[in-house]
């Protein structure tokens, strides 16, 4: 058995660009702008759109389904 092929996130959100026209900047202001508060007020995620956005440091590094526990159990 051949090992499974292996996509990046780059080749998706390229594929997704050019393949099916989605904004990817369009896409990125709109997390930034729901997010400023958050970011803004030293959160570490905010619950949004049916999402949680986890931020670091200001940026905001992933997204979760709301009600999946971020570390520490909280969530």
């Amino acid at each position: 058995m051949t090992d499974p092929i292996v996509v990046s996130d780059h080749a998706i959100l390229r594929y997704l660009e050019r393949a099916h026209g989605l904004d990817i900047e369009a896409v990125r202001r709109h997390i930034a702008a729901r997010c400023e508060t958050g970011v803004r007020l030293g959160a570490a995620g905010v619950v949004i759109e049916k999402v949680k956005f986890i931020i670091e440091d200001g940026v905001v590094v992933t997204t979760l389904k709301a009600r999946w526990p971020t570390k520490g159990g909280a969530g």
